[in-house]
């Protein structure tokens, strides 16, 4: 099989997004979450409404960019942005609520701190969230729409970024290499020291 050039991903990964751009009364935002599935530490949102052009190479679903890159691209596609924003659910709240109502809480509370009028947005597979904007949900969007993946990307970024800084505070569990996921060294930690303030309770019943 003949390897894409960047430009041909690119233009593959702007496939939906394309439709929409294409329609003038429409203003797209791509929406995406990172963090469901960690024992610890935040579930993150990001909506961000990217123009056609420029096209940012190497946007692609935040998991396949290595954190250098990641790095990297954050500071370009927020600047180039039309508008983004993130909103941040943190661990007492998941636990009060559950991570899906959590994340569905994230996602109505990023789209609200939007600086300009979205009228329609692509999402990460979630569907039937309180969003006022027609909604286009895509299984595997992160990997599947530009505007979705530059969204995951942004949330990314955030979220390391606050659990590298969760590690310093409690270095013990790791946070900076884990950023929370369950790690054999995480669960080994959580077992000997017991939970501590970042930690979802709900997540860690069995480890404690």
């Amino acid at each position: 099989m003949t390897r894409l050039s960047e430009a041909e991903r690119l233009s593959l990964l702007c496939a939906p997004d394309r439709v929409l751009w294409a329609q003038d009364s429409v203003v797209l935002a791509g929406m995406d979450e990172v963090g469901r599935g960690p024992l610890a530490g935040p579930v993150v949102v990001c909506c961000a409404a990217m123009p056609p052009e420029p096209l940012i190479s190497y946007v692609n679903d935040s998991k396949k960019v290595s954190r250098a890159r990641r790095e990297k691209l954050y500071p370009i596609l927020t600047q180039i942005a039309l508008g983004f924003a993130t909103a941040w659910v943190f661990p007492e709240v998941i636990d009060e609520i559950n991570i899906l109502e959590a994340t569905k809480r994230a996602f109505a509370e990023a789209f609200a701190r939007m600086p300009i009028a979205v009228t329609d947005v692509l999402i990460d597979a979630l569907t039937g969230l309180n969003i006022p904007a027609r909604q286009h949900p895509i299984i595997h969007g992160d990997a599947l729409s530009y505007s979705i993946a530059c969204a995951s990307i942004i949330a990314k970024v955030e979220r390391d970024r606050y659990m590298q800084e969760q590690g310093a505070l409690y270095p013990e569990y790791g946070f900076a290499r884990n950023k929370g996921y369950g790690t054999a060294e995480h669960i080994a930690a959580i077992r000997k020291h017991g939970p501590c303030p970042i930690h979802r309770r709900s997540f860690i019943r069995s480890y404690v």
